[in-house]
């Protein structure tokens, strides 16, 4: 006897996928293993997910709805031992209760003139390109309407017949030999390839398909701030559909190249810039170079420290289709200067000997400071 599946997930006949896969969601979540651990849940939990797997299968679907269990042993095997004699495999026995793919229960028509599908590239961008935006001609080899017929696919323009073979229909039925005998099985007609209609003076040039392969050039305008992996859509520009059909759309996906040393971060530029020990000490201004020669200052106050940051504002990316910029931020990486001649040396010696301060061992007392102790255990997740 056959299984009731809906049974076992406690759902109706006509549940929706979503429907069944709630159902075995909510189940699974009380006769997991790793939630119960019985051997009755696990039976339990190995019925229902064998269930949740054939009733979302639509071909399995159909036989327990036909009555039959897709589970039982040898069903849908070649002849023989454990099979069906004379049978099939489980494609054949569907075709003899349902028809073949696209014809009999559910089948019908497909129309000859149909959407075409939507294309994609992708385009490279200088960091300097996406924050001024820019206007980049890109080369598609796609399908177009034939020039030769004016997109209708027939030499002499003139509007598809109904096919003769199916008569309009989109199928033939022919006989064929199944389990239950010799049954009636609907099949796409070979004529028109299910639609019904045929061009009988078909184009030279396209083949009645009332689509050609070209190339051509498409200007693609980039906004400012466009970001990495961002896409332009181009309604309209992607492929022709079959028959002539609506072209579909183009997207354009954008990969920004690595910029010498800016790195954006959303609307926001990082730079690191490489100060010597004095300018840290007494202070300084270093120089910025942005887009478009345009440069900034940033300003270190006299103590700057180690990885200290400058954050100046609206000297970063211009924000996509709003008002303003991010902010530029400077990270600031002190040098010890190397290989001191004997009047530096001497230097250094007397301004060591001037100040209080010395080497030592860094406390948690200094986390409070935001010292080097704090930068430490922030680095490492501690």
């Amino acid at each position: 006897m056959a299984r009731d599946y809906y049974g076992i997930l406690g759902v109706d006949r006509d549940a929706s996928d979503a429907e069944i896969k709630k159902a075995y969601r909510r189940l699974a979540r009380k006769y997991h293993p790793d939630v119960n651990p019985s051997e009755e849940a696990a039976e339990k939990f190995r019925e229902i997910s064998v269930a949740q797997e054939v009733l979302t299968d639509p071909q399995k679907r159909r036989i327990v709805d036909a009555g039959g269990d897709p589970q039982e042993q040898g069903f849908g095997q070649p002849g023989g031992a454990g099979g069906f004699p004379g049978s099939g495999n489980l494609g054949d026995i569907f075709e003899a209760f349902f028809g073949a793919a696209g014809g009999g229960a559910g089948g019908g028509r497909v129309p000859r003139v149909r959407p075409g599908n939507d294309a994609l590239l992708r385009m490279d961008l200088t960091l300097e390109e996406c924050f001024t935006g820019v206007s980049r001609e890109v080369t598609v080899d796609t399908a177009v309407l034939c020039d030769v017929c004016d997109g209708t696919g027939s030499a002499s323009r003139s509007a598809p017949e109904t096919c003769p073979t199916c008569h309009g229909q989109g199928q033939v039925t022919e006989l064929q030999q199944s389990i239950l005998g010799r049954v009636q099985v609907a099949r796409p007609c070979h004529r028109c390839n299910g639609s019904g209609e045929v061009i009988t003076d078909p184009c030279e040039n396209c083949g009645g398909d009332a689509r050609v392969r070209a190339r051509r050039d498409i200007t693609v305008n980039v906004p400012a701030g466009i970001a990495d992996g961002m896409r332009i859509r181009l309604s309209g520009e992607g492929e022709v559909g079959p028959g002539g059909g609506p072209a579909g759309d183009l997207y354009v996906e954008t990969r920004t190249l690595e910029h010498p040393y800016l790195v954006r971060d959303g609307d926001d530029l990082h730079v690191t810039v490489r100060v010597p020990m004095a300018d840290a000490a007494l202070g300084t201004d270093v120089e910025v170079g942005l887009f478009q020669g345009e440069t900034t200052t940033v300003t270190l106050e006299p103590g700057t420290q180690p990885e200290a940051t400058v954050t100046v504002k609206d000297k970063g990316m211009p924000r996509l289709r709003r008002e303003g910029h991010g902010s530029l931020v400077t990270h600031v990486d002190v040098t010890v200067p190397t290989g001191l001649d004997h009047r530096q040396r001497e230097l250094l010696e007397e301004f060591r000997s001037s100040t209080k301060e010395s080497a030592g061992v860094s406390s948690r007392s200094d986390e409070r400071s935001g010292g080097l102790f704090s930068r430490i255990r922030h680095r490492f997740g501690r």
